[in-house]
């Protein structure tokens, strides 16, 4: 009874070590990325403005394609089951107020924000798991340059500014689509469903998802960078952190748009 009870309280203690250490891991990057990404600045030591460019590039600009064409299969999705419901009752223009609201709110950021996180969430754990791996992260560290500086932060730069940049491309993609959908097939007529639209949606709605981006871009870049921290080993260990990545982004992404979905509801 007693082994077993020893083999219990054991596998619970390591877990819960593994557990803590990975939180004080965590604790100890989101520290370093506030440090300098907001407090440095102030103390004259800029952010690399240079850098943070060209991570936009790599991560907003060539994500948009792929943005625009999910997020207009999105809205010709989203539009053909509102029409299903709303023929029965006769109120098929109401499928502009379901697309534009559903799309502004909830799809176009989580839709977005889950492509940035395959796209470039996978590649800053790469990136930065390649680089400790090949210990050329501990040669920054050897010559007085700080990793988070230099590496995490002109990607959260990037995320911060392409993530709701591309958010609104997305709601703009997203209810093009529903509008080709219902002038097209559903026949309703176009200044109709532009009107109606018009009138569903607030500025809001906007800010909404706006806010909920800008968030989901900090998660993104976080994960990331702990994850491709973390690595100990070799390409092995950077696929297996690369994967653990775009998982975490995913889920915390997820519990973000939970969050932020609850608390607009009763303070809005």
């Amino acid at each position: 009874m007693s082994s077993i009870a020893e083999t219990l309280f054991g596998f619970i203690g390591r877990k819960a070590g593994t557990a803590l250490k990975g939180i004080h891991d965590a604790s100890k990057i989101i520290n370093d990325i506030f440090y300098w990404s907001v407090l440095s600045p102030l103390k004259g030591k800029p952010v690399r403005f240079r850098a943070g460019v060209y991570e936009m590039v790599k991560a907003g600009y060539n994500s948009v394609p792929i943005v625009a064409v999910i997020s207009f299969f999105i809205g010709i999705i989203l539009a053909f089951q509102s029409a299903y419901q709303l023929k029965r009752v006769g109120a098929l223009i109401y499928v502009a107020n379901l697309v534009g609201v559903s799309i502004t709110r909830e799809l176009g950021p989580i839709m977005t924000a889950i492509i940035f996180s395959g796209r470039s969430g996978s590649a800053f754990a790469a990136e930065i798991g390649s680089m400790k791996a090949a210990e050329e992260v501990d040669a920054l560290v050897s010559m007085g340059i700080n990793p988070v500086r230099f590496i995490v932060v002109p990607k959260l730069l990037a995320l911060m500014v392409m993530l709701p940049a591309l958010t609104v491309f997305s709601d703009f993609m997203g209810i093009l689509g529903g509008f080709v959908l219902s002038v097209t097939v559903l026949e309703i007529h176009p200044m109709s469903y532009i009107q109606q639209t018009i009138n569903a949606l607030l500025v809001k709605d906007v800010m909404t998802g706006l806010v909920k981006a800008l968030a989901f871009g900090v998660v993104i870049t976080v994960v990331g960078a702990y994850q491709g921290f973390r690595v100990k080993g070799g390409a092995e260990e950077v696929g297996r952190r690369t994967t653990s990545a775009v998982v975490a982004s995913i889920f915390l992404v997820i519990v973000f748009d939970l969050f932020f979905t609850a608390l607009f509801y009763y303070f809005t």
